[in-house]
């Protein structure tokens, strides 16, 4: 009885968790810059404050940048779809049908277009509480060491603040690593679809880096638009297409994640496939974005609590 009410009130809950998770993830990330700020001799509240202004500020301006492009493109790649899977003759016996399909989903897309960014930025009181909370951990996490002796007791205190400082190094680590892995993956796939002559180089580039973050699947799927696209060009331009990504996806293998996340994360493989179908199932694509996260919380805790038995 009491284990259903707590998986009730955890369901509850699971709402909350999820922010102040995001948050803590936030906070991992920023947590080194605000502290070589604060070396300067600059209150840690103003350096928080800056650190937020100047990623905000990046954000923005590359917003401004490529919104308009990006737009135009993405138009155009939806308008060559269709003629893209004309081209394969598995879907060329039923094009009519498929291009039908199709069309009829393209019809929905500028209504599911505007649903998607009202869930993302409509609610602007869920992200404005996640960036309150991610300022109000870093601002408070000088007092770390008493928060975890009050809530563990002062026995447990230091294993607790080892376990939560590993974490957040690692999180932190896994943040910037995939910052880095995904605005390379992304201008490696754009100059490549330039050099061969894919006009709508912009979203798929960006589609490619965003997917960066699903590892192993990601970078698989990104590479199917683009090679439908190429087949309206030409079927050697595919072929080249399909190549490049290849090139793209083992330069990330044997150079950027060996060097840039494996050792610092050193999550296995198959540990992050089973946990990207996990979190896809229990919370969709949140759920797979912040599944290797999650693995590497519980993978920390569990091998420091082991170690010390």
């Amino acid at each position: 009885m009491l284990l259903l009410a707590g998986l009730w009130l955890l369901f509850q809950v699971i709402d909350v968790i999820f922010v102040v998770f995001v948050a803590f993830i936030i906070m991992s990330a920023l947590k080194p810059l605000v502290d070589r700020l604060q070396k300067l001799k600059i209150p840690r509240g103003l350096a928080i404050l800056l650190v937020y202004l100047v990623i905000w500020g990046l954000i923005g301006g590359i917003l401004t940048l490529i919104i308009r492009p990006l737009f135009d493109q993405t138009s155009h790649l939806i308008a060559l779809l269709p003629a893209a899977l004309s081209r394969i003759s598995l879907f060329s016996d039923n094009q009519q049908i498929i291009t039908d399909q199709l069309l009829n989903r393209v019809g929905t897309i500028p209504t599911g277009l505007v649903k998607f960014v009202v869930g993302i930025f409509g609610n602007l009181l869920s992200v404005f509480t996640t960036l309150v909370i991610s300022f109000y951990m870093l601002l408070e996490h000088k007092n770390l060491d008493e928060v975890l002796g009050s809530v563990f007791g002062h026995e447990h205190q230091e294993k607790a603040s080892k376990i939560i400082q590993t974490i957040e190094s690692r999180l932190g680590n896994w943040v910037r690593g995939e910052m880095i892995l995904m605005f390379s993956i992304g201008i490696m796939t754009y100059v490549g679809l330039s050099i061969l002559g894919v006009e709508i180089a912009l979203p798929l580039a960006i589609i490619a880096g965003l997917l960066e973050v699903i590892p192993n699947i990601g970078p698989v799927v990104s590479a199917v638009p683009a090679i439908l696209v190429a087949l309206t060009i030409h079927p050697l331009t595919a072929a080249f297409t399909a190549l490049m990504y290849l090139l793209v996806q083992l330069l990330e293998n044997n150079l950027l994640v060996p060097n840039v996340m494996r050792k610092a994360v050193g999550v296995n493989p198959l540990v992050s496939i089973l946990g990207l179908l996990v979190g896809f199932k229990l919370a969709g694509a949140a759920g797979a974005v912040l599944a290797i996260p999650l693995v590497i919380v519980i993978e920390t805790t569990y091998n420091l609590l082991a170690g010390e038995r």
